[in-house]
């Protein structure tokens, strides 16, 4: 069974209702705490003094032991040589007075024994009181204090690129369950059980992600992420103004947003569609990039030996000569380079080489690709350019049956 009884007994002075009408109940309270307190120093102060009393008994008992020791050994020593009595008395006669004074010190060592049997006898007679009837088992004090930030470090765009991508390999399928959280609380809880993604890095993995979204046509889904993107920011604009790391800010963040003012909150909702317009404006402008840089590589695919856009080429010339080459009617384009000026025929069928809309080496061809009738039309475009040039005097010949190097 447990025994109760030791609570029976309990000292307290403060808690006490029945007192004498004619007597001040503070006073009196003050008064018996004042004389538990003194009593219970001079307490303390008995148990030091018989702690000191303590430490010396044992020094000097141990000190007369070692030498009593020391003294037997030197005397077994002196038998070893020639017998001198008047040394051995003396031997003998320490060891007798220090044999004595080894008996008065634990002599002292039982008084002392039977002080402290009582001084435990009286201290379990001892009622208890408020600062006895319990003692603290350890005590310490831990202050918390935040981390600090991480100083900046001075990275060059390579490696900065660089961490981003080891960055996105590591944690592209976290930031994107983060993303996609809907509820503060969940966002919250989600930051704190992966504290890596709690940076920079995430909030312009989720500004890519939303531009992305955004170029495609996902324009509900770019809204919500680019809410958790304005999330991210403001922890981490949060952790700079009260210089924190970011990852301590993550509580104080979700608390304030969930019971803010709503001047706090019109300013929140504000940021938001001011990215979302940010965010289409971006994508807008890299859709346009997308398709200039498209139209510039299929424009240098068809780029012809000399440079020339055929396209571009085509649009230029008169419109007689454009039937002529949707046709595809070599006399046609004979008669129509005949009727035309000669320089202005030269002009334009040397662009017409250059952008690859006419080939004039067409003899040099490997046959069976049509490379016969090339030649014909070569050689009959050759005849007509000869008869221009009869009429118009010493003229060199356009284009056919010469190379582009011919053609200035």
């Amino acid at each position: 069974m447990v025994d109760y009884s030791k609570w029976k007994n309990i000292e307290i002075s403060d808690d006490e209702d029945d007192t004498h009408p004619n007597i001040d109940t503070p006073s009196l309270f003050r008064w018996r705490h004042q004389a538990r307190v003194e009593r219970m120093a001079e307490v303390d102060k008995e148990k030091e003094e018989f702690k000191k009393k303590r430490q010396s008994y044992q020094a000097r008992l141990m000190d007369v032991k070692e030498r009593i020791t020391k003294k037997e050994g030197d005397a077994e020593a002196l038998k070893v040589g020639p017998p001198v009595f008047t040394i051995f008395a003396q031997f003998d006669n320490l060891i007798f007075l220090l044999q004595k004074e080894l008996e008065r010190i634990e002599g002292e060592g039982k008084e002392l024994d039977r002080i402290e049997a009582e001084m435990l006898k009286k201290e379990k007679k001892t009622p208890w009181n408020v600062d006895t009837i319990s003692k603290p088992g350890f005590e310490k004090t831990v202050i918390n204090k935040k981390a600090g930030r991480k100083p900046e470090e001075n990275l060059s765009e390579e490696e900065r690129e660089k961490r981003m991508k080891q960055f996105v390999k590591d944690n592209e399928k976290l930031c994107k369950q983060f993303g996609m959280l809907r509820k503060y609380d969940d966002s919250k809880r989600f930051l704190q059980e992966h504290l890596e993604l709690v940076g920079e890095e995430t909030a312009n993995y989720l500004v890519i992600w939303s531009i992305n979204l955004e170029m495609e046509e996902k324009h509900d889904l770019m809204a919500h992420v680019a809410h958790q993107c304005i999330c991210m920011q403001y922890i981490l604009e949060l952790a700079k103004q009260l210089d924190v790391d970011p990852r301590a800010c993550v509580s104080s963040f979700f608390s304030k947003i969930q019971h803010c003012l709503p001047e706090y909150r019109a300013q929140f909702e504000s940021e938001i569609e001011g990215f979302k317009s940010r965010i289409k404006k971006r994508a807008q402008e890299k859709i346009a990039e997308a398709m200039a840089q498209a139209e510039e590589e299929e424009r240098k695919e068809r780029m012809g030996p000399g440079g020339l856009d055929p396209a571009d080429v085509f649009e230029s010339l008169p419109d007689e000569l454009k039937a002529c080459f949707e046709s595809r009617d070599v006399e046609q384009l004979q008669k129509t380079i005949a009727a035309m000026p000669v320089d202005v025929a030269k002009y334009h069928m040397k662009r017409c080489v250059d952008s690859g809309l006419w080939v004039p080496n067409a003899g040099d061809a490997v046959p069976g690709d049509g490379a016969e009738e090339d030649e014909e039309e070569a050689a009959k475009v050759e005849e007509k350019t000869d008869d221009a040039k009869s009429e118009k005097g010493k003229e060199e010949p356009i284009y056919t049956g010469v190379s582009t190097e011919d053609i200035d």
